[in-house]
């Protein structure tokens, strides 16, 4: 570990401790008591007050109502916050202007010879979504659905909602606990279970009106909405044996739904089971596609009928 990386990261454990000694220091970090020594006095001298104790047990402290000094980024912890703001462009995420405003601090933290680097990799480094004749690490212009923040307001004070969709030019409500807050294929969805139906259903964000927290004195608890679920649970009829080809093509996309077991300790070959609604004609749809996105590298222990038929009738249209 660089000297630089290393005095940030002591800085932030002893901030952490109301109390540490250098034999801490030095197990923690493995470096020696010059060393751990010389680490202290410097991290003293940039600011932070350190109150020495004497004695056999002693040590230091953090004084009361400290300021943790600015933290110095490393070149390769620059480059890691550069590259993660400008693979999520483009993404839809929350909280635009705050993700656009602690840009432009990091920026004004940086050396000339840093910024110089960030303009570089900015020219070479293109991801999905990124326009090649403007990558400009400002220019976030990706604005989420105007409800997306305001429904992540609410579910940190509070899971159990209301919340008012559109559903085919109507609008309905519907009391719910939020299970889980995702994003696949672009699109906003919400996981919830109807405290009233008492079933899980998926809803689209981009459909969402309102959402208001769910005010009632009888609320169902947390443990019993989850044991009801695993009671609702259907047998698996699709199972999958992946080999390493198609666990790369599952982790470049698969349903929220959907997850394997690992069945060796390279990850090189890995189990997949879960249950697919046939009588669903979307869902059909989309799980025939995705098996076939998942390419041969698979051996089918169990599939149902109907997606084995419907998967032989499109190869059919290619290999008559």
């Amino acid at each position: 570990m660089k000297k630089v990386e290393r005095i940030n990261t002591i800085m932030r454990y002893i901030n952490n401790r109301s109390h540490f000694t250098i034999s801490e220091i030095m197990r923690e970090f493995h470096i020696s008591r010059s060393t751990a020594i010389r680490d202290i006095r410097e991290i003293e001298a940039m600011g932070m007050p350190l109150v020495a104790e004497v004695g056999r047990d002693g040590g230091y402290f953090v004084m009361n109502n400290s300021i943790l000094p600015t933290v110095r980024f490393t070149d390769n912890e620059i480059k890691a916050l550069f590259i993660a703001f400008m693979a999520t462009r483009n993404q839809q995420l929350p909280y635009l202007k705050s993700r656009q405003s602690l840009a432009e601090k990091l920026l004004g933290l940086l050396s000339e010879n840093q910024q110089e680097t960030l303009v570089l990799l900015n020219q070479l480094l293109l991801f999905e979504g990124t326009n090649p004749n403007n990558p400009d690490l400002l220019d976030l212009s990706d604005l989420p659905h105007p409800m997306l923040e305001q429904l992540i307001q609410n579910i940190l004070l509070d899971s159990y909602l209301w919340i008012t969709v559109q559903e085919d030019k109507r609008i309905k409500s519907y009391p719910i606990y939020l299970l889980h807050l995702y994003r696949e294929k672009s699109i906003w969805l919400i996981e919830g279970f109807h405290l009233k139906e008492e079933i899980k259903q998926i809803f689209s964000v981009d459909n969402l009106i309102d959402v208001k927290p769910y005010k009632t004195r009888k609320r169902l608890s947390r443990k019993k909405i989850v044991e009801k679920l695993k009671n609702q649970e259907e047998v698996f009829n699709l199972v999958l044996e992946l080999g390493p080809k198609a666990i790369t093509q599952f982790k470049k996309y698969h349903p929220m739904e959907v997850s394997i077991s690992y069945t060796n300790p390279y990850q090189t070959t890995a189990i997949l089971k879960t249950f697919i609604h046939v009588n669903n004609h979307d869902e059909m749809e989309e799980i025939m596609n995705w098996l076939l996105f998942l390419g041969e590298d698979i051996k089918v222990r169990e599939v149902p009928d109907e997606v084995l038929k419907g998967i032989q009738d499109r190869l059919s249209l290619f290999y008559p």
